[in-house]
């Protein structure tokens, strides 16, 4: 499992939640979501590719961006 880390324009708790609402949808194929609301960073554990994990979180609306691997 990989560890990507993507900065998404978040807000508030609402923005978050979006987030989580939307890779809780890949069900079994996302591990584990973290979420760094003061940072706007959202850490995704999963063994999708990022682009996949990326146009899945821009289903939010929000301004997304892949930032890279977290080792």
């Amino acid at each position: 499992m990989t560890v990507h880390e993507f900065s998404v324009e978040m807000t508030c708790t609402g923005c978050s939640g979006a987030v989580e609402r939307v890779l809780g949808k890949l069900k079994e194929q996302v591990e584990k979501v973290e979420i760094d609301l003061d940072n706007k960073k959202v850490f995704v554990t999963s063994a999708l590719s990022a682009d996949e994990l990326l146009e899945t979180i821009k289903k939010t609306g929000k301004q997304t961006s892949y930032v890279g691997v977290k080792n």
